[in-house]
This record gives structure tokens, C-alpha cells and sequence, in this order.
């Protein structure tokens, strides 16, 4: 007997001692995480801006899977027991929390918490309202390559399947060449379709305007035509190649330079009205991707070519006097990256007092370089006027006239609405 409790006890004691110190670790991540979302709460940080995880707590069971599986530290954490979001600011929508989650508590969606977007109304095929339209990509309210690759060839299976008899030219017109209109372009030709890619700008979408060397995907894809892509950790630069590489092997026909201005519909047929042709379809898939055409300020001067809208490559520019125009990531990413280079003289102009939206690590590093005198922020300025070797920036009433070679203008983009609008479209609110 008494060797029966003294089993039962040791037992019981050797379980405390696993059990403690594991409850303890918990219990430091849990006040950490606390500690971390009360701070970031105050600049707004804990906040998401675009496509962020959202977490319905009634599912959720405190396991850490998501967090173990962001590749972002610090992102999420647990709180009471449960994942939530804590710098929601530095979210950049890899996904891998929702894959990770072994019940299905997390989703991807574009609003903000608390906050607002606009997204097209679709049915379960990702058709929308306009019957024959579908919208595949970010424009659905879902972010990452995955699910527009996945997106785009599910579209074209649902049209070959139902496609009637018609008399136009093509069977399907796609509208942009990043990946979702890509894929549902491979798909569509594998299908045996006729279709026609249409791309206003160049092959890849807003992948190109990401920064160098941004990690774009963390996961496999499959590619009509082409088969599995296995590559992980993929950068701007290997996609553009591998997009390359795919089109080259598939043949794949894009015509790029094509701006679809209309979309109208002519008994049962759709019009589509781009920069240099009007061709006739029977469907229209909608890949567009929610940046829209860079917004401009409308001030004089801002035609000339030493403006741009996006950098591409910051090694390209050294020896020169350079103004960035903007407070979010991307401006401040873009001040960063080119006050790296040797030679530059970096201006940093903002129409607001605080950087209040930008992620923590963009803020250590853009305060680094201002104490390294390699920016120089100008914060409640605006610019005025470009010249073509000044430019102009008002301060309250004090105006500036700075030496300039290039001008970067990151104020956001306008969105595709009003052209959805015209073209029929419904949109409604998605809020968190």
C-alpha cells in the first residue's frame, strides 16, 4: 500500500516538474505579448493597414501554432489563452498562421480591425454580379500568390465547364498579367480556349513594384501547363524569372502595354476597350489587383520624367540629390533604401508631424539614419512645384527651395472601383 502512494506521488511530482516550468514559460510569453500590444497600441502599430490574420477567439485554441509559423517576429502572440494579432503593422500577409492553424480559427482579410474595404460582390465561382465577369486576386479581398494562382485556374475550369455557344472572338479576355491572370491565361490555354491577356504595365503585376529582394512566397505552387513549382522563400526577382521562365516553356501569349479603359456588354457579348484595340469575348476575368494607377498630387511639373512612382532598384541611383514624397512603409522603405547608395543627399518630405502607421523595424532603421545624417525628414510639408533642377516644399508658411534630381512620389494609388462601377460591378463593405 504504502508502496502504491509513494508511486503516486513521485508520479505526481515528476509531472509537476514538466508541468511548472512549461506553465511558467507560458505564462512570460503571455505578459511579453501583453507588454508588446499595450505599446504598440499607443503609435497605432498593433494595427493592421492591408491583409492581416483574423483570429475568431471561439475557435481559437491557444496552441501557438500561428505564431510559431509566422516568419515575422512579434506579429502574433497569446494573450488569455488565445492567438492574437499584437504588430499588426508589420503583417505582410505571408498566410502561413491560416495554413498553420490546426481548427481553422484564422482567415485572411483585407480591412483593417475595426475598419473597412471595399470588396466586389462574387458568388461561390467568383463570378460577380455582371453574370460572365469573375475577379480573381487581392481585388477579392484575399492577399498572397497561392490563392491567386489557386483563384485564377479555378475560374477557368468554372468557365470552360459552363461556356455556351457564342460568336465572339475569344472565349475569354483576362485583364492583368500578375498571378492571377497568369495562371487562369495557363489554364485557359491548357484548356484549349481561346483567350486573349491584356496587361497595362508589364508581366507580373504589383510584384514588380515591390522592393528588391522582397520574399513574395513561403510555399510551393502548381502551375497549369507547367506543374509544381517547389521553390520556397522566393524574392521579387526569382518570381519575375520564374513568370519568365513559365511563359517562355508554356508559350503563353500577353499583350502588354494594354490598358482596359471599358468593359461593355452588346447581346451577350463583351466589349473590351483597351489602349490600342477592341476585342470581342464571351467572358472576362478581372485580375487587377487592388494598387490601381499611382495617385499624382497635381502640382506643376510633376509630368516630367525625373518624377517616379515606384523604385525598383535603389543601386541604380548614386551621386544625386533625391526627394521622397510620402509617411507609409513604402516611402520610407524607398528614403532607406536609397540613402544606402553612395553619394545620395536624401530628403524625406511627410504632410503629417509623426511616421504613425509604419513598421517597427522601418522606424529604428529611418530614425538610424537620421541620426547618421543620411535623411533628412521634413515633417507638415508639402511639396509644390518640380522644376527640373529644384524642387519646391511649403512648411507652414515657409517655402523651401531644394537642389533635385529625382522625385518618388508614395501616396497610395487609386483603386479600380470606379472602374468596376462602370462596368457594372457591385461592391459592398467588408468590415472587421
Amino acid at each position: 500500500m504504502l508502496d502504491s502512494i509513494l508511486t503516486y506521488v513521485l508520479g505526481g511530482l515528476l509531472i509537476l516538474a514538466s508541468v511548472i516550468p512549461y506553465l511558467r514559460r507560458r505564462l512570460r510569453k503571455e505578459s511579453a505579448a501583453r507588454e508588446r500590444f499595450e505599446n504598440l497600441k499607443i503609435s497605432g502599430l498593433q494595427e493592421a493597414t492591408t491583409m492581416h490574420p483574423h483570429i475568431d477567439i471561439t475557435l481559437c485554441i491557444g496552441c501557438s501554432a500561428c505564431v510559431k509559423a509566422c516568419p515575422e517576429e512579434g506579429v502574433l502572440g497569446i494573450i488569455s489563452g488565445k492567438a492574437a494579432l499584437i504588430h499588426g503593422a508589420k503583417c505582410v500577409g505571408h498566410g502561413l498562421c491560416a495554413t498553420a492553424c490546426p481548427v481553422g480559427a484564422i482567415e485572411l482579410l483585407l480591412a483593417a480591425p475595426g475598419r473597412s474595404a471595399e470588396i466586389p460582390v462574387l458568388d461561390d465561382r467568383l463570378q460577380t454580379n455582371v453574370q460572365g465577369v469573375y475577379i480573381v486576386g487581392e481585388l477579392c479581398g484575399q492577399g498572397l500568390i497561392r490563392n491567386a494562382v489557386r483563384q485564377g485556374a479555378t475560374v477557368i475550369e468554372n468557365i470552360a465547364a459552363i461556356l455556351p455557344k457564342h460568336k465572339a472572338e475569344f472565349d475569354v479576355a483576362i485583364i492583368g498579367a500578375g498571378p492571377g491572370g497568369l495562371t487562369a491565361g495557363l489554364a485557359a490555354k491548357q484548356k484549349g480556349l481561346r483567350y486573349i491577356l491584356l496587361e497595362q504595365g508589364e508581366i507580373g503585376g504589383a510584384i514588380l513594384h515591390y522592393p528588391r529582394a522582397k520574399i513574395v512566397m513561403t510555399q510551393p505552387l502548381d502551375l497549369p501547363l507547367y506543374g509544381k513549382v517547389k521553390l520556397t522563400d522566393i524574392s521579387k526577382e526569382d518570381m519575375v524569372t520564374l513568370w519568365n521562365t513559365v511563359i517562355k516553356t508554356t508559350g503563353l501569349v500577353i499583350q502588354t502595354g494594354e490598358k482596359v479603359d471599358t468593359i461593355v456588354q452588346q447581346d451577350g457579348i463583351f466589349i473590351v476597350q483597351s489602349t490600342n484595340q477592341k476585342v470581342q469575348a464571351a467572358t472576362v476575368v478581372l485580375a487587377l489587383g487592388r494598387r490601381g494607377t499611382p495617385r499624382k498630387l497635381g502640382i506643376p511639373g510633376e509630368e516630367m520624367e525625373k518624377v517616379m512612382y515606384h523604385l525598383i532598384d535603389a543601386s541604380t541611383y548614386s551621386g544625386m540629390r533625391l526627394l521622397v514624397v510620402g509617411g507609409g512603409d513604402s516611402a520610407v522603405e524607398a528614403a532607406i533604401g536609397l540613402s544606402i547608395q553612395s553619394g545620395n543627399e536624401v530628403t524625406l518630405s511627410y504632410r503629417k508631424d509623426t511616421f504613425s502607421r509604419i513598421k517597427e523595424r522601418n522606424r529604428m532603421n529611418l530614425e538610424q539614419r537620421i541620426t547618421n545624417r543620411r535623411i533628412h525628414v521634413v515633417l507638415n510639408s508639402e511639396i509644390t512645384r518640380i522644376d527640373k533642377q529644384l524642387v519646391e516644399l511649403r512648411s507652414g508658411d515657409v517655402i523651401s527651395k531644394l537642389p533635385n534630381d529625382y522625385v518618388f512620389i508614395f501616396i497610395g494609388g487609386e483603386m479600380p472601383f470606379a472602374f468596376l462601377e462602370r462596368t457594372g460591378i457591385l461592391v459592398h463593405q467588408q468590415v472587421v
